[in-house]
């Protein structure tokens, strides 16, 4: 009877041990000594995010749409925002500088009854509400249109378009170009920035993949075609890939980025500069995006490259490949982007589960996802690995 007694003690106290060392390691918090805020505020730190935009999702069109993307991105753990604010050459909130430089204040399709709304202070307000952080992205960039020559920008303002080797516009993926060497087009997007940081209760501003950035095709604008050669004694070459050209425009860039980091700590010193690049050196070949420059130097507080790969294994080199520009001191503001939707396309569970675990198994607790249309489909998975890994923003960014 003692023997069997003791049999007993061992198999609970195995299973006990075996069910304890599979859960995720937590922090050491005790609910009955500590509040709900010092329990949180013991937890890990890590972004966890997605994009929300205007393209294929109707979420920012109204205000319940709104409150239902904040819902789910809160039950899901996500605990940031980077909605839209500039694309198509139109603000997506009212803008006082698009007033004056184009008539038209904000996105019309964004309040066709011209009602007074403002879905940037919409999301704020809801999003604040769940404690989550709200980003202004400003996703255009120095991108003036995609597939309408340029639009109003460029039709106003003709000096201000990137030019090629043959002096036309600058066009790479459907997207025209402003010339984003040029410092009254810098000084244009800037006072956007700051637009907003003045005038809304903003966490973060973010650039992306075209902020700061310029195709490598462009730059032939007679100006910065002869700053090149007064500072370097060289003739801009005809081959827009030639090394020694594409460092110094990326070069230029890097200052912008620098510049514009210095503009919105000077209006907030809180407010977080975020930047979302190509990976490099990708990103330098191909949009002079020098981003391991740009963490060098201090002009990015969060960093969120865009690690869109189809294949998990492509996906797990490019993550560790990205990780090596980015020093271990610096990993607080470093997430990876996460493609989950691009037109119908879709990535499996399995390979969704394989990006989510590739990030744990670096290190990372968190991850910004492209974009709110495909959270849904992957509810179940986000939910679990965010439950396994509780997080709070990180305080210091």
């Amino acid at each position: 009877m003692k023997t069997l007694k003791l049999r007993w003690i061992l198999f609970f106290w195995l299973t006990c041990s075996s069910f304890c060392a599979a859960q995720a390691p937590l922090p050491n918090v005790s609910p009955l000594k500590e509040s709900a805020s010092e329990a949180r505020g013991r937890l890990p730190q890590a972004v966890r995010g997605v994009w929300l935009t205007n393209v294929a999702s109707d979420a920012l069109y109204t205000r319940e749409g709104i409150e239902r993307a904040v819902e789910l991105c809160a039950e899901l753990g996500i605990n940031s925002i980077f909605v839209v604010t500039w694309n198509k050459g139109h603000t997506l909130y009212p803008s006082q500088v698009m007033r004056e430089f184009t008539g038209v204040a904000m996105e019309p399709a964004l309040d066709p009854e011209q009602n007074g709304r403002d879905p940037l202070q919409e999301l704020i307000d809801a999003a604040h509400q769940r404690n989550i952080k709200v980003f202004a992205w400003f996703e255009f960039g120095f991108a003036a249109s995609h597939g309408a020559q340029g639009r109003d920008l460029v039709k106003r303002k003709p000096e201000w378009a990137s030019l090629d080797v043959n002096g036309g516009l600058v066009s790479k993926n459907g997207f025209e170009w402003l010339n984003a060497l040029d410092p009254e087009v810098q000084a244009f997007m800037t006072s956007l920035v700051i637009e907003v940081v003045r005038n809304y209760e903003i966490d973060g501003v973010q650039g992306d993949d075209r902020l700061p950035a310029l195709p490598s095709e462009g730059g032939y604008n007679p100006a910065v075609v002869a700053a090149y050669h007064s500072e370097t004694g060289r003739v801009a070459p005809s081959d827009s890939k030639d090394a020694p050209w594409i460092q110094w425009r990326a070069n230029r860039l890097t200052e912008y980025a620098e510049d514009l980091y210095k503009a919105v700590k000077a209006v907030k010193p809180n407010v977080i500069v975020s930047f979302s690049p190509s990976v490099f050196p990708w990103s330098r070949e191909q949009y002079l995006q020098d981003w391991p420059q740009w963490v060098e130097q201090g002009s990015v507080d969060l960093l969120i490259p865009q690690v869109y790969r189809h294949q998990l294994d492509s996906y797990r080199q490019t993550l560790r490949d990205t990780l090596a520009y980015v020093p271990a001191s610096q990993r607080m503001g470093f997430a990876p982007g996460v493609l989950i939707k691009v037109g119908d396309t879709m990535p499996s569970q399995k390979m969704m589960e394989g990006m989510l675990a590739a990030n744990r198994e670096a290190g990372l607790l968190g991850e910004v996802f492209f974009f709110y249309e495909g959270l849904e489909n992957y509810r179940d998975v986000i939910r679990t690995s965010y439950l396994q890994y509780p997080v709070r923003f990180p305080e210091d960014l």
